[in-house]
């Protein structure tokens, strides 16, 4: 078998000379039909729906939209992963607003496809339309500021590494080793320190844009317990309380390099763990 080679049809020779028979094609007694209104924006809120036109019309059974069917509804989970994973459930229909262009509205149900596509051209939508998500300004200044800090922790996180190398040589009376000579313990744990200070300070600037830009863009979703949030939050706790614990208990050294790892463990893994499974609101969105 090669690429271009001729392939014998074996299983569709029905479907390819006319003889399938497909969901369109069932016609019991008393079935209806439906057809979804939807949207023609990206974003915006509904600001109010009018379904007389298409109720009035002749054929047209019923008009329902969201505020009618979600509560009867189960929520969507768009994950291969499934409801267990932490993330947002999509609501059946938009209720308040609409988020992509095709998210339905309404639904017409009538005697044929023909009539609830006529009715579902009558339903009356009126939208406020919104800013797309990533045309704000604290879009660029939440990622930048949270990157930059996650550098910084970078920078932190290669100096208590070098630490605990340089501890250990010192320990054993060894050379320098296939990494030459290291800085001195008190020079790689001021380094590692002064790293913290200011990842600490750019987090905590990336934590409060963020809640800011996720006030205005998810503020119908649960994204307080998103897990890239609080996997943000356990680092800025983690490393708040390092920080606090060299001021007043006069943590250094070994005890202080190990936490300063653990931390930006933490960070690596929510970087990359939490895209890779797409987990959550940012994971989905990665």
């Amino acid at each position: 078998m090669y690429i271009g080679s001729r392939v014998a049809r074996k299983e569709d020779r029905r479907l390819v000379t006319g003889r399938g028979r497909f969901v369109d094609d069932v016609n019991l007694p008393g079935q209806l039909a439906a057809a979804f209104v939807r949207s023609y924006i990206a974003r915006g809120q509904i600001a109010g729906i009018d379904t007389a036109a298409a109720e009035a019309l002749p054929g047209v059974h019923a008009v329902y939209t969201g505020a009618d069917l979600n509560g009867d509804a189960g929520p969507m989970y768009h994950s291969l992963f499934g409801p267990n994973v932490p993330q947002f459930p999509q609501r059946p229909m938009a209720v308040t607003s609409v988020e992509f262009v095709g998210d339905p509205v309404a639904i017409v149900v009538a005697d044929s496809r023909y009539i609830a596509e006529d009715a579902a051209e009558l339903v009356e939508v009126r939208y406020e339309p919104l800013p797309p998500i990533l045309h704000s300004v604290w879009f660029p200044l939440h990622v930048g500021i949270s990157l930059l800090g996650d550098a910084v922790f970078a920078l932190a996180f290669s100096a208590s590494v070098l630490y605990l190398i340089q501890e250990r040589r010192l320990k054993a009376h060894r050379g320098r080793g296939k990494l030459g000579p290291l800085p001195s313990l008190e020079t790689l744990d001021r380094v590692s320190h002064t790293c913290l200070v200011w990842g600490l300070v750019l987090l905590t600037f990336g934590v409060v844009s963020g809640i800011v830009w996720a006030h205005v863009v998810w503020s119908n979703r649960p994204w307080m317990s998103d897990p890239k949030i609080l996997f943000t939050l356990l680092v800025w706790l983690l490393y708040v309380v390092l920080l606090q614990g060299r001021m007043t208990a006069g943590w250094r050294g070994r005890w202080a390099a190990q936490l300063t790892i653990a931390g930006f463990l933490v960070i690596v893994f929510s970087l990359v763990g939490v895209n890779v499974l797409g987990i959550g609101i940012h994971g989905q969105a990665y």
